[in-house]
């Protein structure tokens, strides 16, 4: 027919300011600066229209219902409730008996999404949805529109069941495009009237299909966008990995269970996302005695740029001590905004438990090993004596004095041999020294989490002080805790019956001999002014039963390390011993 019109969507590209305010990426929503383009080509009517302008819908007229309509399918992002505005204004827009929404869905059919009737508000019945499909369809693939003003007379329509069964006389659909990519389409039609609309309602109705099709694409990518933000949040806050994100200032954005329970943050501050919504810092939730250090931390962490990682981090939190795996790093976000912080935690108190625990059977079938080995050699020797003793009667008896006087010298070299073999044993300078990069505030703390469950230091109270920013020294672990562990079993030994022993462990850094100090106190009795002097001494002891090589082998122990140890004691003020130890880097103020 004459009055048939070919309509095109035209191209729209940027983001809705409904996208704006929910904060999309500009890539993800289509640009609204071509609306007063729009509205001025439906002021100015193309020259296919201009013939055919309607009297009584000035220019004026629609372009102010067609800027209402805008607003009000713009003014949500919620799909469903965008369908409706949309079928709701276009029949309001051209006075439509029905009204039809459909949308392509994953294999290219057109799904029906929203109808709506002026009459009835929604279709209830089968029948409400009769429409003509072949026109929907057609529409749909050419992405073209189609409008007829009489489809009872029109011979493309008159034939068809649907337009006869329904006594459809006005029918126009239009196709709903992002770009050139159709999306759907929107169909109205009337049975009461033919001729009721004319070229200029096509055009409006196209204007509207665009601002619609705008309005819908960016619903569904806020859809999207508010999925995959459950989603994340699901993933973050079921992983047994502790998660914080925190702002440049650091401020509590994200903190997801694991890190509540980890953290062991109470109750009522986070209920309820509270510890987000109040913007409390993370340190605030922290025990004082581990604030400075991870303020210290954080901060020079948002300063620099740089990561920090700490594979055993020891740290009391509820009464608990407790190890954790540390990863705090830079977290870039949206350009221009300030940086963030990310800190990944996780509790490996139990693996670590279970590590010291095979290292400690480990030595105890290397000890079992050392002392049959240690036993074969001592057995040799003691057989060779008791061979030369059963003799000697015997060469007495018989005068044998040249036999005599050897089985003598045997049972001499015997003793001579197992008394070197004896003394190598106790001799510490023999030992080879294993020299590794070490944190003294890591170590200190590690073996502490180790003797800590013992009987005997279960009910010692330890504390520490460690200076901020303490340079890494090179020594041998498990030397240097031997000496720990020695200072720590006399401290105990000392105590009085009844009282409790309180160790005090302190490190420093000396700048001036660039040499890390650890100092151990005790509050026992203190040793004697006298005995100061002595107590390095190879088997000097005032401990009944003692040895007197305990404080001789550290000693030693230190100074292979390069380091020197030293005693100060009061009677009846406990006892400090220091250790000194060269600092193996230059003082940092990061990472310690």
């Amino acid at each position: 027919m004459g009055e048939e019109n070919m309509g095109e969507v035209k191209e729209k590209g940027g983001k809705s300011s409904a996208l704006k305010r929910a904060g999309a990426p500009d890539s993800w929503a289509t640009d609204t600066d071509r609306v007063p383009t729009i509205f001025d080509s439906l002021a100015e009517p193309v020259d296919a229209l201009a013939s055919d302008v309607d009297s009584d819908r000035p220019r004026a007229r629609n372009l102010e219902a067609l800027l209402d309509v805008s607003k009000a399918i713009n003014s949500t992002l919620v799909l469903d409730d965008i369908l409706k505005r949309v079928m709701r204004h276009a029949i309001a827009l051209l006075n439509a008996e029905r009204g039809f929404l459909m949308l392509l869905d994953d294999n290219g059919q057109l799904q029906v999404r929203t109808a709506h009737n002026i009459n009835k508000e929604t279709f209830t019945t089968a029948e409400d949805f009769l429409i003509s499909r072949s026109v929907a369809n057609r529409v749909a693939a050419r992405g073209q529109s189609e409008y007829t003003s009489n489809a009872q007379e029109d011979p493309r329509y008159a034939h068809q069941q649907s337009v006869a069964e329904l006594n459809l006389r006005f029918i126009i659909c239009v196709p709903l495009k992002i770009k050139d990519t159709v999306i759907g389409v929107c169909y109205l039609d009337n049975q009461s009237r033919a001729g009721l609309f004319g070229k200029s309602d096509l055009r409006l109705f196209e204007l509207f299909a665009e601002q619609a099709a705008i309005a819908i694409e960016n619903a569904k990518l806020y859809e999207r966008l508010l999925s995959l933000t459950r989603y994340n949040e699901n993933v973050v806050n079921k992983t047994p990995v502790g998660i914080c994100v925190l702002d440049y200032q650091l401020r509590i954005l994200t903190f997801n269970a694991a890190a509540e329970q980890i953290f062991h943050a109470p109750e009522d501050t986070w209920t309820a996302g509270s510890l987000v919504q109040e913007h409390r810092l993370l340190v605030e939730i922290l025990p004082p005695s581990e604030r400075e250090w991870w303020d210290r931390t954080l901060t020079e962490v948002v300063r620099s740029h740089k990561p920090l990682a700490k594979d055993k981090y020891f740290i009391t939190i509820g009464g608990c001590e407790t190890v954790l795996s540390l990863k705090i790093s830079p977290l870039n976000g949206i350009p221009g905004e300030p940086p963030k912080v990310i800190v990944v935690a996780e509790e490996i108190t139990d693996q670590v438990m279970l590590e010291k625990y095979v290292i400690l059977s480990e030595k105890m079938v290397a000890k079992g090993e050392m002392a049959a080995a240690i036993g074969h050699e001592l057995n040799n020797h003691l057989e060779i004596l008791q061979a030369h003793s059963e003799l000697l009667p015997i060469h007495l008896r018989g005068s044998r004095l040249d036999k005599l006087s050897e089985s003598c010298a045997r049972i001499q070299d015997s003793i001579e041999n197992m008394a070197r073999f004896t003394r190598g044993l106790m001799d510490y300078t023999q030992i080879d020294t294993e020299l590794v990069e070490h944190d003294i505030k890591d170590l200190v703390e590690e073996h502490l989490f180790t003797i800590r469950p013992l009987r005997l230091f279960s009910s010692v109270r330890f504390t520490c002080d460690f200076a901020p920013g303490l340079p890494p020294v090179k020594l041998d672990a498990g030397q240097l805790q031997s000496v720990l562990l020695n200072l720590y079993n006399n401290a105990v030994d000392a105590t009085p019956s009844g009282e409790t022993c309180a160790i005090h462990i302190q490190a420093r850094h000396r700048s001036e001999s660039q040499t890390v100090e650890l100092s151990i106190r005790d509050n026992g009795p203190g040793i004697a002014p006298e005995h100061l002097t002595r107590v390095f001494e190879p088997r000097f002891t005032t401990k009944r039963g003692g040895h007197g090589l305990g404080l001789s082998n550290c000693r030693t122990i230190i100074q292979n390390h390069g380091g020197t140890i030293r005693v100060e004691s009061t009677p009846g003020h406990g006892a400090t011993f220091s250790i000194e130890l060269p600092a193996h880097r230059p003082y940092s103020s990061f990472g310690s």
